[in-house]
């Protein structure tokens, strides 16, 4: 695991809206995900075998252990970065999981979902992207299918930065406990950043259970971006998904 590539896309995710090189990347056209490994040597690991996202499938039962939640009303600034609209946490928030604890960094959204769950697609994904003090990333995704409004989306969408490169500070506070349901089982599988610099060795746990959003709120989403921004599945190769 290469931790200065983890570190890297973790802070691409929170600050950039082209990644830490300077080389633009796109979802769609000649920089579009399937040439994201030869836009630069920094991007290689976009071509690797342990890719995500995934579609979920051949499931392994397995007693995986719960997670521990401790959120607080730690999100203060929204933003658009082109590539998504991402929230920005204070420290001070985090999980637990088998004795590691993974502060949580920021969460974003993809419309429609990166990953599947056996075959499935869903018109929206949260990622609540977590990383530990040795830079180890763990991302939490979140499935929504279309229905009510979701109240963190709600309050998180008052300010909704709607060109690429605007920045808002959230005037209602916000808990990530908002996109969680209530049932927290999860799928678990080993995988990549989702985005350049696409590092491996990120720990991946999909809820099982899906939130709702209305179509109001995911059509604003996209109407910020102007474009899809999920990566298509990758191929999960040897890899096991546990539940």
């Amino acid at each position: 695991m290469n931790i200065k590539m983890l570190s890297t896309g973790l802070l691409m995710l929170s600050t950039a809206a082209v990644a830490g090189s300077g080389h633009e990347w796109g979802y769609s056209g000649s920089t579009g995900p399937e040439n994201w490994a030869q836009l630069s040597g920094d991007y290689a690991a976009c071509g690797g075998v342990n890719q995500s996202p995934v579609n979920l499938t051949g499931f392994l039962e397995a007693e995986l252990a719960p997670i521990n939640f401790q959120y607080q009303k730690g999100a203060y600034e929204i933003l658009n970065n082109g590539h998504t609209v991402q929230v920005n946490y204070k420290p001070g928030s985090f999980m637990e999981i088998e004795g590691q604890r993974f502060e949580l960094k920021q969460f974003h959204f993809h419309a429609p979902s990166e990953n599947h769950i056996n075959g499935e697609s869903y018109p929206l994904e949260a990622h609540l992207v977590h990383a530990d003090k040795a830079g180890h990333l763990a991302v939490v995704a979140v499935m929504f299918t279309e229905g009510s409004d979701n109240e963190g989306i709600v309050k998180a969408w008052q300010q909704l930065p709607e060109t690429k490169g605007q920045k808002n500070t959230l005037t209602h506070p916000i808990s990530v406990n908002e996109l969680l349901p209530k049932e927290r089982a999860y799928y678990r599988f080993n995988g990549s950043l989702t985005t350049p610099p696409c590092s491996e060795g990120v720990r991946w746990y999909v809820i099982k259970q899906p939130m709702q959003a209305s179509m109001p709120q995911i059509k604003a989403f996209a109407d910020a971006l102007g474009h899809p921004n999920n990566r298509p599945v990758q191929p999960l190769n040897a890899r096991q998904v546990l539940q």
